[in-house]
Formats: structure tokens, C-alpha cells, sequence
């Protein structure tokens, strides 16, 4: 299991800010560099200045919300990090919720994976192929894109439920989780993803998970400041599901908190659940933010 950093919001943060904490990750030996499409700078723009920056470690967005941005621009903002990293950018995407999608941008949240396996159906073939010929329900699209060089660009979706885990299996190359725990993605997440796949005749899919993460002698302190720090977390539907098939009160439940030995054991259920890469979330004070990471490096 690969091991990468979770950058995360950038909305209180510069550029340069962001360039060195992924040089920081890059110096460390982590596999990864990740960054949310939040309320801050735009992920992929900002990534396609790291990728120039910052020249080994793999990039990936955790996740760029499809709605609001038309497939041709996704895929045309995605090439643009492949060339300025050296192909070395992972996409993923996902339908962020219904408060946001309504509430915020003022758009439809009507029949999400209608909506996501026609957007796919544009995106993966402009990826793939540079042309995309669609007609759908809500997405038709009949266009080509010239890019000089089209080094593979893996996308992964934030699928929870099984539907949109089938999808994902079909015709991605996986999924990038946010507070699933470990028994739900051993019983649910991996088998059905990776069933669509074997169905579909892909490769095994690739299955990144992100946990919050501290290494501390305090658990109990630990798991209070992830629930409060992450409760948003915990009332959002689709996590919310996610939560309750791991039977977690909340978003502290699932965190990933105790002392080495503790967190050592909870990475390798991870592992053992067919997790491909972990994205860290460190979280706490700076001396558990600083063992944490620690305990990470010792694992690289």
C-alpha cells in the first residue's frame, strides 16, 4: 500500500505555501501529493504549477466536484497537469452533495449517477482519444481536443454507494474514498468495485483511501477533536451512509488515532482490506502532527 499526503483546503494558504508543502512530501519519500477542490484556489491550477516545481511525486486531486464544470473542461484542465507534471496526475472527480450543488452553485442534483455516467462518457474518451461523440440525457457532446502529447491520465471517482461503485469499476481506473472505515471497505467498497471491473474485463482497480490520522498517548482527546474538527462530515448523506455501515457514531469513530503501535495495526487493516494508497490527513497539535508524520516516513 502506497503512502501519500493529503495537502489539504488552500484557502488559507499561497501558492508558494502549497509548493512547498508538496516538496516537503516529495523530500520525505511519500508516494503522493493531494489536494480538495474546496473553496480555495483551483486544485488542478494549482497542481499544474507544482507539477513544474516539484518533479518526482505523483499528483492527484481529492476531488475536483463535476458539477459546474463541463467535461471538455475537465479533461482540457487535466491534460494541462499532465503536461506541466510529466504525466505524473491522477484525476479525481466526484458529485460533491446536494447542499452544495443547489444551495451554493445554484444547480440540479437530479439523478447524480445519471448525471455522473454521462459525464464519463464524454471525459474518458477526451482523455483517452481527444474526441467525444455523446448524446445524453443532459450531457451531449460532439468535439475534438488537440494536446501534442496524451500520457495516460487515470481517473478515479469518490464512489460510495454500490451503484456508483459499479460505475466507477466499468469504466475508470477506481476510487478515492473520504470516512469510510476499514470493515466497510473490506465487506463493500473493494469487492464491488472490483467485481465491475473483472466484469468489464479492466485491471483490478485502484482504491484510495483517505482517514484522519494522529499519533497520540491521548485517544480520547484525539477522537473528540476529530469529531469536531470533521462533524460536517458526519451529517453529509452519502457519508453519513458510509458511517453507518461501519457502525461510527461519527467522523472520531473512524479516525485513525493511538500510539504507533495502535496506528501501525490501522494502516495494515487498511492494507488488508485491498486499499492501494492511503492519502494521510494528519491531524492534532504540532508535536502529533510531527510523530505522526514521523511514523509515516518509517513506513515509506
Amino acid at each position: 500500500m502506497r503512502i501519500g499526503i493529503f495537502g489539504g483546503d488552500t484557502g488559507d494558504r499561497t501558492l508558494d505555501d502549497v509548493i512547498a508543502d508538496a516538496r516537503a512530501a516529495e523530500h520525505d519519500g511519500f508516494a503522493s501529493y493531494a489536494l480538495p477542490q474546496i473553496f480555495g484556489l483551483d486544485a488542478m491550477g494549482v497542481l499544474a504549477v507544482v507539477g513544474r516545481e516539484v518533479p518526482r511525486i505523483q499528483l492527484e486531486t481529492g476531488v475536483v466536484p463535476t458539477y459546474g464544470r463541463h467535461p471538455v473542461t475537465m479533461a482540457q484542465q487535466a491534460l494541462t497537469v499532465q503536461a506541466a507534471s510529466g504525466g505524473r496526475f491522477t484525476l479525481g472527480i466526484g458529485l460533491s452533495h446536494q447542499i452544495v450543488i443547489e444551495n451554493m452553485f445554484g444547480l440540479s442534483f437530479d439523478k447524480p449517477l445519471r448525471h455522473m455516467r454521462e459525464y464519463l462518457a464524454v471525459l474518458m474518451p477526451l482523455l483517452q482519444d481527444g474526441k467525444a461523440d455523446v448524446d445524453g440525457e443532459t450531457i451531449s457532446t460532439h468535439v475534438g481536443i488537440a494536446a501534442a502529447e496524451r500520457p495516460d491520465t487515470p481517473v478515479l471517482v469518490a464512489a460510495l454507494g454500490p451503484k456508483m461503485l459499479e460505475l466507477a469499476g466499468t469504466v475508470t481506473q477506481g476510487t478515492v474514498t473520504w470516512m469510510t472505515g476499514p470493515a466497510t471497505l473490506a465487506a463493500h467498497t473493494v469487492p464491488t468495485i472490483t467485481a465491475a471491473a473483472e466484469r468489464a474485463g479492466r485491471p483490478a482497480p485502484q482504491i484510495v483511501a483517505s482517514l484522519p490520522i494522529c499519533v497520540t498517548a491521548d485517544v480520547d482527546a484525539a477522537r473528540a477533536r476529530a469529531a469536531k474538527d470533521f462533524q460536517m462530515y458526519g451529517f453529509l448523506p452519502s457519508y453519513r451512509a458510509m458511517l453507518d455501515r461501519e457502525g461510527a457514531a461519527g467522523p472520531g469513530d473512524v479516525a485513525i488515532a493511538g500510539d504507533e503501535a495502535t496506528v501501525l495495526k490501522a494502516l495494515g487493516q487498511l492494507a488488508d482490506a485491498g486499499v492501494t494508497e492511503y492519502v494521510a490527513s494528519i491531524y492534532g497539535s504540532r508535536a502529533e502532527r510531527e510523530e505522526t508524520r514521523a511514523l509515516l516516513k518509517s513506513m515509506l
